[in-house]
């Protein structure tokens, strides 16, 4: 197998086994993939991964131009690692306990040992002195274990989800362990300035090391230090291609479709999440429900489009998070829905890229109701795909995209009343003062998009490298 001068490490490759496609893999639709595929298709890289399916083998293979490095999983470590350990410890810890995390030894264990297997095919995929990109939760001691194989290598690590305040954070009872296989990073990413600060706080607290703005000061096991820089890399999209799937004829034709399926409502609203406890979807049912209840909306004007893809089918508390919204769902349906217009379209699947921007086009209020979010890409995909620049985002402010969309409505989910009057000002905005606020978005995303997130990450990594080389010079002399 050739080395790679860039190498990322993700959890999942970014494709899927599918035997009735030619070369039997198709690319993913993940967020994760469709962020970092304008940095592979620029690079001569490696993506290290599992395939998606447990006990799957399979040779390292080229999938449009990147080198793949499949990691096998046994179905116990799927249920072990990444069931268990990474979302059903790491993922609620670290989403702010929302839901409950548990901590079990035999996870962490197992956490553990693939961590160690994907540090082993990162290192022998990269080549001398090159770079490695390791991306989120389930592989956070990754960096340290590759920094001990791979001393010449340059290490990035980012963290795709929150990083938690270090009174949730000191619960873990393994918590220094994780900083430590972090440390092992020279760049660590966060979505927001507040993720980075409550990692440098939970470093001073637990390991006693400097923290600066500059950097965070590492002792290394020969007596020396070296320096681990951690800061926010906000992380966006491929702005263009949603601009152009949103200009394209059959996605406006497709658009109008939907509204026409829904028997041409005045106000669509719409949602789209993974279905998960942190997206706060239950949130804005009652809100919702309880607009229609009041009066304040009808059925015959305004539907609700929930797409709440399937997520974690076998976590436990996913299970019951699905029975309590379709619960819901069909509660409002049945109390509200007439012949003609259903009050919530509810969707369990998820759906190509073609057919979210002609929902997207559709939609006058996107909302984004999330109660912890390390991001949320969905706000910027909805801007990015208005081209005519109408349409409200309603926004959390405990979503990431926060910090950046300044002229979305913003909200506190937990607040229903609010919330309500929230969507009702979204539905009664004029056109003008749409046009206004979202203008003033499309231009936040289209100069920030995920080609600049990854080169400023890239970039640090090279200011590192050069850091690191001066540093071992003036060692050696």
């Amino acid at each position: 197998m050739p080395q790679a001068d860039l190498v990322v490490v993700a959890n999942r490759l970014p494709v899927d086994h599918d035997e009735t496609v030619d070369g039997g893999w198709r690319r993913s639709p993940g967020g994760l993939v469709t962020a970092l595929e304008p940095v592979m298709r620029g690079a001569d890289g490696a993506w290290v991964g599992w395939p998606g399916r447990a006990g799957l083998k399979a040779e390292p293979f080229e999938f449009e131009g990147t080198q793949l490095v499949p990691v096998e999983l046994s179905d116990e470590e799927v249920e072990l690692y990444y069931e268990g350990f990474s979302n059903d410890t790491i993922w609620p810890l670290y989403h702010d306990v929302i839901a409950a995390p548990r901590y079990r030894r035999q996870w962490w264990e197992s956490y553990v040992q693939v961590n160690e297997r994907f540090a082993e095919a990162a290192a022998s995929a990269t080549a001398e002195g090159g770079t490695v990109w390791v991306q989120d939760y389930q592989l956070q001691l990754v960096p340290q274990l590759l920094r001990q194989a791979r001393p010449d290598l340059t290490i990035g690590y980012f963290h795709h989800i929150p990083f938690p305040a270090y009174g949730l954070y000191s619960q873990l009872p393994w918590r220094r362990q994780v900083l430590e296989g972090l440390l092992g990073a020279d760049v660590i990413g966060f979505q927001r300035v507040a993720d980075a600060g409550n990692f440098a706080r939970a470093v001073r607290r637990q390991l006693r090391y400097e923290t600066k703005a500059s950097g965070i000061t590492v002792p290394q096991p020969d007596g020396t230090v070296r320096t681990a820089v951690a800061r926010a890399f906000p992380i966006s999209i491929d702005t263009a291609s949603y601009e152009e799937l949103a200009r394209r004829e059959d996605v406006r034709a497709r658009a109008a479709e939907i509204r026409e399926s829904l028997g041409n409502p005045k106000h669509i609203l719409l949602g789209v999440d993974r279905l998960d406890y942190t997206k706060g979807i239950r949130h804005r049912l009652k809100a919702f429900g309880e607009l229609l209840q009041d009066g304040r909306l009808d059925v015959e004007d305004v539907t609700l489009v929930q797409v709440a893809s399937p997520s974690r089918e076998r976590v436990a508390a996913y299970v019951q998070l699905r029975d309590e919204i379709e619960l819901t769902v069909s509660r409002i349906n049945g109390d509200y829905d007439t012949m003609g217009h259903s009050a919530i379209r509810y969707l369990h699947q998820g759906y190509p890229r073609e057919e979210m921007v002609a929902l997207f086009l559709a939609a006058d209020v996107m909302l984004v109701t999330a109660l912890r979010d390390g991001m949320n890409l969905v706000a910027k995909e909805y801007v990015a795909s208005r081209v005519d620049n109408r349409g409200v985002l309603i926004l959390s402010e405990f979503a990431g995209a926060a910090d950046e969309l300044g002229s979305a409505l913003r909200i506190n989910p937990h607040d229903i009343g609010t919330l309500k009057d929230t969507i009702m000002q979204a539905v009664e905005m004029s056109p003008a003062e749409q046009g206004r606020r979202m203008r003033a978005l499309r231009k936040k995303v289209r100069d920030n998009d995920v080609e600049k997130w990854s080169r400023d990450f890239l970039d640090a990594l090279d200011t590192a490298r050069a850091r690191n080389s001066a540093a071992r010079s003036e060692a050696a002399s």
